[in-house]
């Protein structure tokens, strides 16, 4: 049968092998700079918030916003460091909420003196992380999570000499941790803020920063190299103990009212941020400024659910369902940028 001439042809569709390819290239370059497409899924929430609720992207609730993902932010900070070597911190919840338990117990001495002593707090737990992975070698998932069932164990036992009376937060600290400039700018960004800052600058430009990359890159290497590893991830894990305490001590603050389930909530969040973030869970690439989108997007996914009357349990599993899925596709896209 002759072709109608009236008939223009079918152009035929990509084929199968250069859809692939295409989507590779795009894996590739979302696990490279995940940043980017950060935004657009933060961009995408906040107008589905704003569909869902016409007061959604008010001044005052993108205020609340800000003042919720600044703890997280902080706990996710120390998380981060600690993955970028290959490891993680399933304490920094119970180091969070000794610290501020601890602190709000020790009014009668002072403000400055409470404050010093919460930090304290998490210093020494951070320090026995550290000491127990980079000195003697534990795996820093049973070493994190067995510290934290002390920690927590501890404090349920002897909280009454842990505290003079009952725990009450420092006026400076419910006003750092719940007050506004402006009306609209939370105080807690003159915390996080400079510290975001810091670490950012400190990944990028300084030597200790490149040791954490190498160190979760090939560790091995490292110390055939003369890098003093166990230095290092004695340091990250203090200074993830150190962030923690920070980020506890904030949200004492907010809340007004210390205690020991006060930062439990945010355990599962701060992982998922890093990992939202594409800080890969074996350590050698990411970085801090993907985890503060990660923690902004918890954030605002979190209103989000609030507004869709979501459950707690719900909101739990869609964490986990994130952070599996999107280490998923992390991990597949590093190892297809490898082939």
């Amino acid at each position: 049968m002759a072709a109608n001439p009236d008939v223009a042809p079918i152009a035929p569709g990509p084929a199968p092998e250069a859809r692939r390819s295409t989507l590779d290239t795009v894996g590739r370059r979302v696990a490279d700079r995940p940043v980017y497409a950060l935004v657009v899924v933060l961009i995408a929430l906040l107008v589905g918030g704003e569909i869902a609720s016409s007061n959604f992207l008010s001044g005052g609730q993108l205020s609340n916003m800000l003042l919720f993902a600044a703890p997280l932010a902080l706990l996710g900070a120390g998380q981060t460091l600690v993955m970028l070597t290959g490891g993680i911190d399933l304490s920094v919840a119970g180091t969070a909420t000794a610290a501020a338990y601890i602190m709000a117990g020790q009014g009668s001495h002072g403000t400055v003196t409470a404050i010093l002593i919460g930090l304290a707090v998490g210093v020494v737990v951070g320090l026995v992380n550290g000491i127990g992975i980079g000195v003697f070698g534990v795996q820093p998932l049973i070493m994190t999570l067995g510290i934290s069932s002390i920690l927590i164990g501890v404090l349920t036992i002897n909280a009454q000499n842990f505290i003079n009376g009952v725990p009450l937060v420092p006026s400076v600290i419910q006003h750092l941790g719940a007050g506004r400039q402006l009306s609209y700018i939370p105080n807690n960004l003159i915390v996080w803020i400079p510290i975001a800052v810091l670490i950012i600058v400190g990944l990028r430009a300084s030597g200790f920063g490149r040791a954490i990359y190498a160190i979760g890159d090939n560790r091995t290497a490292c110390e055939l190299a003369g890098v003093r590893v166990w230095q290092a991830l004695v340091l990250v894990y203090t200074l993830c103990g150190l962030l923690a305490a920070v980020a506890g001590i904030l949200l004492v603050g907010y809340t007004n009212a210390a205690d020991l389930g006060l930062a439990d909530p945010y355990l599962l969040p701060s992982i998922a941020a890093v990992v939202i973030g594409g800080t890969s869970i074996f350590g050698g690439s990411g970085g801090y400024t993907g985890t503060i989108m990660g923690a902004l997007i918890l954030t605002v996914l979190d209103n989000l659910l609030v507004v869709l009357n979501a459950s707690e349990a719900i909101k739990q599993m869609l964490y986990g369902a994130i952070v599996v899925l999107l280490a998923a596709f992390y991990v597949k896209a590093s190892r297809q940028a490898a082939s």
